[in-house]
């Protein structure tokens, strides 16, 4: 029983077992963690995408290529990240933003006018989205991010060329939300992750969707209330798994929700 016991402990938790102090040691991450995805999740996330966007997944692809190979922007993330928190992404990471590349790529399919997050930490996501946006500008689509955090300190990533299209409203999510004139053509949800607050989320920003919104969730991996509200609504969910490539986290995901009836060109 015992070298049955062994066997699976290698074959479920031994990689993440032999990785986890390294790169421990190498990043200096406790949370929030950095890391590749693997060939196949990628190629898995650009299919998806281009379903939810109607785009064709060459193009996904493309837009995920452009944030990988983006060399300005690794180099301004590991900076900010190495001066304000003492961390960086290990070395053999291609890119540090994980199943955010997804975030990237709808933002540049989609070309919102006005993309909002909810929950910014340290920024990460308002980062990529925000060089998105700066991207969608260069492409004549203009377009502005507005994050939402109850910590003052949130955002410190978010600053430079990448705060000219984007700002974070500091104070409880909901009641910033409920505050927005606007139509919202790409919401996040990524504050406060218990069910009842992010059902709560979708309920606020429910008629402040723009007719072609997608919802991104951050929490379709523990929750399915993204997925209760598709329905409610009569939008189209589909649930993206990371694969983290070479890290010991088991990975996060992305719920999706856009509109009925979106076909590929």
């Amino acid at each position: 029983m015992s070298r049955e016991a062994s066997r699976l402990r290698e074959f479920y938790f031994g990689r993440q077992l032999r990785t986890m102090l390294p790169i421990l040691f190498q990043s200096g991450e406790t949370h929030n963690f950095t890391y590749d995805l693997t060939d196949t999740n990628l190629r898995y996330l650009a299919e998806m995408v281009a379903v939810a966007t109607g785009k064709a997944p060459p193009e996904i692809e493309g837009f995920i290529l452009e944030s990988i190979n983006d060399q300005q922007l690794r180099v301004y993330f590991d900076n900010k990240m190495a001066s304000h928190r003492g961390q960086r992404s290990p070395p053999k990471v291609t890119s540090p933003f994980g199943r955010r590349l997804g975030w990237y790529a709808v933002a540049r399919a989609i070309k919102p006018r006005l993309i909002v997050e909810t929950g910014v930490e340290r920024g990460h996501g308002a980062l990529l989205l925000c060089a998105a946006l700066l991207r969608n500008g260069e492409d004549g689509a203009p377009g502005r991010y507005l994050g939402t955090d109850i910590n003052p300190d949130a955002g410190y990533l978010l600053s430079g060329k990448y705060e000219a299209v984007g700002k974070v409203l500091y104070g409880d999510s909901i009641a910033s939300l409920k505050e927005i004139k606007e139509p919202i053509d790409l919401f996040i949800n990524d504050s406060d992750h218990s069910a009842d607050y992010e059902a709560e989320e979708y309920k606020v920003i429910a008629s402040k969707l723009s007719a072609t919104a997608i919802v991104l969730g951050d929490n379709a991996h523990v929750t399915d209330k993204l997925a209760g509200f598709s329905r409610e609504t009569g939008r189209s969910f589909l649930m993206f798994k990371e694969q983290p490539k070479d890290h010991w986290y088991p990975g996060a995901g992305i719920g999706i929700s856009f509109p009925k009836g979106r076909v590929l060109p």
